[in-house]
């Protein structure tokens, strides 16, 4: 399961709501290879399911993972910092035993 922290909710439904997206959407999270550690964070918002997304819904957000990246992120929280040395959602991520300075890259 993907969790959402509560200032991530905030934030989620205050872009979805600025950028006018559809009813429907979700947000799309992933790995893709890259980054200094080997693995990185992707996080969309979309409203179109694939074959093989594994949707979880949390404190009235829903998250779907493809099937690849929901072998990395399981038990992933995803939560959301506005303070001064960086702003945007980040991954607290168990699985990941190595994290760049960024937080945007991992390796397990």
């Amino acid at each position: 399961m993907i969790t959402v922290s509560n200032a991530a909710k905030e934030h989620a439904i205050n872009l979805i709501k600025e950028e006018n997206k559809p009813v429907d959407t979700f947000i799309r999270v992933g790995v893709d290879g890259g980054g200094c550690s080997g693995l990185m964070y992707n996080l969309v918002f979309d409203n179109v399911m694939k074959e093989g997304d594994q949707l979880f819904e949390d404190n009235g957000v829903k998250v779907v993972v493809d099937r690849k990246s929901f072998l990395y992120l399981v038990g992933t929280e995803l939560d959301y910092s506005g303070g001064l040395n960086g702003k945007g959602f980040t991954f607290k991520n168990p699985n990941a035993s190595r994290t760049c300075g960024c937080g945007e890259s991992f390796s397990v």
